[in-house]
């Protein structure tokens, strides 16, 4: 009997938590045949895509569609694409809508080439960023992570952009994979990280100039968030915490560090997979080598030229462009990166914080700004909103949904107005340019010619 009592006690000991140990993230409540977590993450893609594919191709195509549809068009039909320096983006948009208007045409044949094929690259890596950020899930917590998703699900600019053919929402993906990937090869030491966060960070800078942009302001915010933690040890140590927070176990796996010369055979093999993903793409998969491999370092000579010669505004520019649309994303992201700061508990979300702040005044200081470069700081602002709610819900528990709800309902009563009601209405900061909705006007009156034309639409216009 007291060795059935010994070792049931010794059974119950290693059952029991060990005073001090992390929590994971909630444990899985299985909603036959997926867990309840499931279930939210594919609701909100669910949602996210009929936000993005509705009506895909009602909208006239914006002048800069139409000038990457001509590119995009000229390599699906005769697969020429070199890259232009001067005044062009980078070639991972065309290379992609290269994709999915063949895929549409193996199925329509000529009619596959449309509107619908070519915006489904952006609705695709849209929704892309959404699940990315469902892939936060540890370090923002189940809350935070559902929460910062559903945000940028419904998100005005981020929904209205992604039925656009421009390079932004491509951008974005990317950059937010980097961070992901970067963090868990941290966290992990696993390859497969390092190689994709080392894929991404190529197709980032074959995708858009603005890489510089970002880059700077992460090899800047990497020693900031680092000299924070170090200030926060020596100098703001408190005796206790001001608050309960989302802590939780690194991934299940996590490998040891492996020694210094397999670190160095590790990064070398980064380093060569992002010059192949690079030059692949900029030199349009050797066709054009070596010269476009050199225009893609040659177009900073072109750029930082136009940077202050066009679309000149002042600081404030963005926020009258973005007026309450986005007050959602800005409100609940500047409270994030407060609650960050306060509680010094995440590196992850104080990085996030400083590339939030950094991000935005890069932005806000170069004179040249247009409403689509405002993705690129409303990312790691919707994070950062995610990681708020998160501690609040800690706080206040079930009280949180009547400062989440409200939010998410702006958000998608301003994404509807201007993605289906107002996109050619200029008053709507993100309408910039936009091309008439009347200008179908002409091009169903060309159609009814044609159609009635032996020749048809291979008729010439001289």
């Amino acid at each position: 009997m007291p060795t059935d009592r010994r070792r049931s006690k010794a059974k119950a000991s290693r059952a029991a938590p060990r005073p001090g140990a992390q929590k994971a993230v909630q444990p899985r409540r299985r909603l036959w045949p997926l867990t309840a977590w499931q279930w939210a993450g594919a609701a909100t893609l669910a949602a996210a895509a009929a936000l993005r594919l509705y009506d895909l191709s009602a909208k006239v195509l914006h002048h800069d569609e139409g000038v990457n549809g001509m590119f995009m068009t000229n390599l699906f039909r005769t697969g020429f694409y070199h890259y232009d320096p001067s005044n062009f983006h980078g070639p991972t948009l065309y290379y992609f809508g290269w994709i999915t208007t063949t895929i549409n045409s193996f199925f329509y044949g000529k009619e596959g080439l449309s509107t619908f094929a070519i915006r489904l690259v952006t609705v695709l890596f849209g929704l892309g960023i959404v699940w990315l950020i469902l892939e936060l899930r540890r370090e923002f917590g189940t809350f935070g992570a559902l929460a910062a998703a559903v945000l940028m699900a419904v998100s005005p600019g981020f929904v209205f952009f992604s039925r656009y053919f421009i390079h932004e929402i491509l951008f974005a993906f990317f950059t937010l994979a980097v961070v992901v990937a970067g963090w868990r090869f941290k966290q992990t030491k696993q390859l497969r990280y390092l190689m994709l966060a080392s894929a991404s960070a190529a197709l980032l800078g074959a995708t858009k100039e603005t890489w510089v942009i970002t880059v700077a302001v992460w090899l800047i915010a990497l020693p900031c968030t680092s000299a924070y933690f170090h200030l926060r040890k020596r100098f703001l140590q408190t005796s206790a915490p001001l608050a309960p927070s989302v802590r939780v176990k690194a991934p299940a796996g996590q490998a040891a560090v492996p020694p210094s010369g397999s670190q160095k055979k590790l990064y070398i093999t980064a380093a060569l997979v992002f010059v192949a993903v690079w030059v692949l793409l900029y030199s349009s998969f050797f066709t054009n080598f070596p010269q476009g491999v050199y225009d893609s370092v040659l177009t900073f000579t072109y750029w930082f030229k136009t940077s202050g010669s066009a679309n000149l505004y002042g600081p404030a520019k963005y926020f009258d462009w973005l007026g309450l649309a986005e007050i959602s994303a800005f409100a609940l992201g500047f409270a994030g990166i407060v609650v960050a700061f306060i509680l010094g508990r995440s590196r992850f979300a104080v990085f996030t914080a400083f590339w939030s702040i950094g991000i935005l005044a890069a932005y806000c200081i170069v004179p040249y700004k247009t409403p689509w470069n405002a993705l690129s700081f409303l990312l790691p602002f919707i994070l950062m909103a995610g990681y708020g709610l998160t501690q609040l819900h800690l706080w206040i528990g079930d009280w949180i949904f009547f400062l989440v709800v409200p939010a998410v309902a702006w958000s998608l009563v301003q994404a509807v107005d201007i993605s289906f009601k107002r996109y050619d209405d200029e008053r709507a900061g993100y309408s910039y340019a936009h091309t008439k909705r009347d200008f179908l006007n002409l091009v169903n009156e060309i159609d009814s010619i044609a159609a009635g034309n032996p020749a048809g639409k291979e008729i010439g216009i001289t």
